[in-house]
């Protein structure tokens, strides 16, 4: 009991209050009362969701927004090992990020008013140092490459995921080996493979 207290005096002490003298983290009023912080604390997570919201109803005219809120994302949520509290979380996070990685992707590679492979390049990195394993952005990775008719980054991008695969010991999905068929031996129609 001791400890917690102590902990939280130190939490409160490290965030201090805001502008009005309200503290961020506010003393609770009962014993039984819950720990929690000030209404106005927000973090990258709130944004990122708020952002995506907003931006993914819009299609391509929610590009920016959805690629400002891959900005918020440094590597695995809760550094790829949350507590067992925040497990669940962490995945839902995951989820996200590759889903607007993936959307991000999917208007920027293909020829049009939208392409811009470096955007899409980032968003696919991102993704995937949020996941490692997210086979649905290797299949965007290798897109890519196709694209910007890099063979070399495209055997990169096929060989990291077979790995990958390997150390999960499991098979590449079914639409993920057919694109690296169709990519490896016919690869002047990538243009076609964007889904």
């Amino acid at each position: 009991m001791r400890s917690r207290n102590a902990r939280m005096q130190g939490l409160r002490s490290c965030l201090g209050s805001d502008p009005a003298g309200n503290l961020y983290v506010p003393r609770r009023k009962a014993r039984e009362d819950p720990y929690r912080l000030a209404p106005g604390i927000r973090c990258d997570w709130t944004r990122f969701l708020r952002l995506v919201e907003d931006a993914l109803p819009q299609g391509t005219a929610g590009l920016t927004d959805l690629e400002k809120a891959l900005t918020l994302v440094r590597g695995k949520p809760f550094g790829g090992r949350p507590l067992p509290w925040a497990e669940p979380h962490a995945q839902e996070m995951i989820t996200r990020i590759i889903d607007v990685a993936h959307t991000i992707a999917t208007h920027r590679i293909p020829p049009g008013p939208h392409h811009d492979l470096a955007a899409a390049r980032r968003a696919i990195t991102t993704g995937l140092d949020a996941d490692p394993t997210a086979e649905l952005l290797y299949r965007d990775w290798m897109r890519l490459e196709a694209a910007h008719n890099n063979r070399t980054g495209l055997h990169t991008a096929v060989t990291r995921i077979q790995q990958v695969n390997r150390d999960l010991d499991c098979s590449l999905e079914l639409e993920t080996s057919q694109l690296i068929e169709h990519l490896l031996h016919h690869p002047n129609t990538a243009e076609n493979t964007t889904r």
